[in-house]
C-alpha cells in the first residue's frame, strides 16, 4: 500500500483578510507516494496558490498540511521545504549561474557536499535530462526547452522526494514539452519521485496518474486521466478536447460507428481498422 507522502485538510486561504471571497475554500486532497498528480482548471481557480501552500510560500487562514506525516509549521516549514523540488513556468527567472554546470551546481552550495560529491551529483543531473554536452554554455544561449531542462536539473541534482511543475511546460513548444515531458517521466522512474504538474496541456494529464480538478477554489472532482477526457465539458475548466474526441466526432458524424468513452489514438486507430 503506498502511503500518502502529502494531505491536505480543509485549507483555506485569501490574500488579505478583508476580501469576502476565498482563494481556497475548504480543500481537502492527498497526494500518494510515487504518483504523478496532475491539478488541472481555469487560471485563479486556486491551483498555483494550493502549491505555494504546500511549499510553505503562503500561510493559511485555517487548515492542516502533512508532508512525509509532519504537519507543516512555520518551525519546519525550511526542513520540509528541502523535500520539495519547483520548477516555475518561466525558465529565465530561475538562472543565477554563468554556465549551465554552475547553475545546476548553484543549489548544492549550502547542501556540505564535497566537491567531488558536487562535481558528480552536477553530472549525473545534466546526464539525466539530456544536457551534459552543454555543461560549458551559457544558459542564455539555450532554447526554452534546454533552460526547463537544466532547471529540472537544478532540482533534480537536490534529490527532492517531491517534484511540483507549475506550467513548466507552456511556454514551451511541442516538441520542447515532449522532450521535458519524457524527461520528467524517467526521472520519476530512477528516482522513485513523486511528481505533481499544475498544467493546461493534455499531453502532460495523459501522462499523471491522477487528475485534480479545481474549480472557483474547491476540488471539483478527481479522476483518471481517461475518465477526464470522457467528459464532454472540457472547455469549462480550461482544457482543450483531445485530438482522438475531435477525430471521433467528425468521425461518428459520418456514420462511423464508434463508442461514447475516450479513446487514445492508437486505440481509435484499432477500432477504425476493425470497422473496415
Amino acid at each position: 500500500m503506498m502511503k500518502n507522502i502529502i494531505e491536505v485538510h480543509n485549507l483555506k486561504y485569501k490574500y488579505d483578510n478583508d476580501a469576502e471571497e476565498y482563494i481556497l475554500n475548504d480543500v481537502t486532497f492527498h497526494v500518494k507516494q510515487g504518483e504523478w498528480l496532475s491539478i488541472v482548471g481555469h487560471n485563479g481557480s486556486g491551483k498555483s496558490t494550493t502549491i505555494r501552500l504546500i511549499d510553505g510560500l503562503l500561510e493559511a487562514e485555517s487548515g492542516e498540511i502533512f508532508i512525509l506525516g509532519d504537519q507543516l509549521t512555520p518551525e519546519n516549514v525550511w526542513e520540509k521545504r528541502r523535500h520539495i523540488g519547483m520548477v516555475f513556468q518561466n525558465p529565465d527567472n530561475q538562472f543565477v549561474g554563468a554556465t549551465v554546470e554552475d547553475d545546476v551546481a548553484f543549489g548544492l552550495e549550502n547542501q556540505g557536499l564535497s566537491r567531488q560529491e558536487m562535481k558528480k551529483r552536477v553530472e549525473e543531473a545534466l546526464d539525466l535530462v539530456g544536457m551534459l554536452d552543454f555543461k560549458k554554455r551559457e544558459p542564455a544561449r539555450l532554447s526554452g526547452g534546454q533552460k526547463q531542462r537544466v532547471a529540472i536539473a537544478g532540482v533534480v541534482a537536490l534529490r527532492p522526494a517531491i517534484l511540483i511543475l507549475d506550467e513548466a511546460t507552456s511556454m514551451l513548444d511541442p516538441e520542447g514539452r515532449r522532450e521535458l515531458i519524457e524527461t520528467v517521466k524517467g526521472i520519476r522512474k530512477d528516482y522513485d519521485m513523486t511528481v505533481i504538474s499544475i498544467t493546461h496541456d493534455l499531453e502532460e494529464v495523459a501522462m499523471s496518474d491522477r487528475v485534480l480538478v479545481m474549480k472557483k477554489g474547491e476540488i471539483e472532482s478527481t479522476s483518471s486521466p481517461r475518465e477526464l477526457f470522457s467528459r464532454n465539458d472540457l472547455d469549462q475548466i480550461g482544457l482543450d478536447d483531445p485530438f482522438s474526441n475531435q477525430l471521433k466526432h467528425s468521425l461518428s458524424q459520418n456514420g462511423y460507428d464508434l463508442p461514447e468513452n475516450y479513446l487514445t489514438e492508437s486505440e481509435l486507430e484499432d477500432k477504425l481498422w476493425e470497422l473496415l
